[in-house]
């Protein structure tokens, strides 16, 4: 194997070799995202793991390790102290640390980002309960992220999602039979368990080169705006957290005495919509391995567009994607269904 470039194989067979690895370093890497609010050390530990996540088999020590790109000395040195010890001192000393502790809990509530979580620590809270006495320091999101905290915190059987897919589809598509829904996170990549119910809609007229005017009725947001009207009529939507033009963040549930999930509703441009679908099925390494292939082969990637890489290094106009698959075939990375993309 070239150690410059991905093993796409290794990608698509859905199995992380190095799994408990890629474990500690995202631990590592929330905790520089949260406590310390060191992106530079987040994303480094973040990409680590993707590479060893994509890697074709198990690492056995630091010196391996640091063969791949995106890994360097620091996090070398640290694999090699986990192999010896069976465990890693900054990490042993984070779960000792009780200020990192309550920032992650704090970070926990919906709508609670490490900024606010460090503030919220440095006013004296540090437990939910003591932040359930201080209401008044959150705004409208945070206060109904409280509010449904322990719900949120619990993961949503696979046939729990089917029945709330089921009441989505045969509602809006009564609003427009041409509306295209798809519900994508692990859900899609055929998890057993999910944590929030990430769905994202389009329509064949909304498309993001079609300049609309301001205020027009059938523009994105009056179509979201009917959308979550209706899924609050049928009961489905209890809560709002935000509703903007083009994105819904709320909580519903299957039943008054059912338990409270978050649902998130993108409203996406027809020509984004495939872009959209592949990055929000993930997984997060999966996304990273295939943004990097695609470098090697000369596209950028992201949640809108495949853009080619003219001879200056400047990306070019987006190219027209029609499908899922065609991304896959713009930057030459043979075709993985959602459930080959879990690692």
């Amino acid at each position: 194997m070239n150690n410059k470039k991905l093993n796409v194989d290794a990608v698509g067979n859905g199995f992380n070799y190095n799994k408990e690895i890629c474990g500690i370093l995202l631990e590592l890497a929330e905790y520089e995202k949260n406590t310390n609010r060191n992106i530079f050390k987040y994303e480094a530990y973040k990409k680590a793991a993707a590479v060893l996540a994509s890697h074709s088999k198990r690492v056995n020590s630091g010196a391996e390790a640091s063969k791949l790109k995106g890994i360097g000395v620091k996090i070398a040195k640290k694999i090699d102290e986990y192999y010896e010890t069976g465990k890693l001192e900054k990490l042993e000393n984070i779960h000792k640390d009780g200020r990192s502790q309550a920032i992650n809990v704090l970070a926990n509530v919906s709508g609670i980002g490490p900024v606010k979580a460090q503030s919220l620590y440095d006013e004296g809270i540090t437990t939910i309960d003591e932040l359930r006495q201080n209401l008044d320091k959150l705004n409208h999101h945070q206060q109904i992220g409280l509010k449904y905290y322990e719900d949120f915190q619990k993961k949503i059987p696979r046939e729990e999602i089917q029945q709330i897919e089921a009441i989505i589809r045969k509602h809006i598509l009564k609003l427009d039979e041409n509306i295209v829904i798809t519900i994508c996170g692990s859900y899609r990549r055929g998890k057993q368990e999910s944590g929030d119910i990430d769905t994202l809609i389009t329509h064949p007229s909304y498309s993001y080169n079609k300049k609309r005017k301001k205020n027009d009725k059938n523009g994105p947001s009056s179509l979201l705006h009917k959308i979550i009207d209706t899924l609050k009529e049928c009961g489905l939507v209890t809560d709002t957290l935000s509703l903007g033009e083009t994105k819904f963040m709320g909580a519903c549930r299957l039943h008054p005495d059912s338990i409270t999930r978050r649902l998130d509703i993108r409203l996406l441009p027809q020509d984004q919509y495939y872009c959209g679908v592949l990055y929000f099925t993930g997984s997060d390494m999966f996304n990273k391995a295939m943004r990097a292939h695609a470098l090697e082969h000369g596209h950028t990637i992201n949640e809108y567009c495949v853009r080619p890489i003219g001879a200056l290094g400047t990306p070019g106009e987006a190219v027209p994607i029609n499908s899922e698959e065609e991304i896959f075939e713009y930057i030459q990375f043979p075709y993985k269904k959602p459930e080959e993309r879990n690692y």
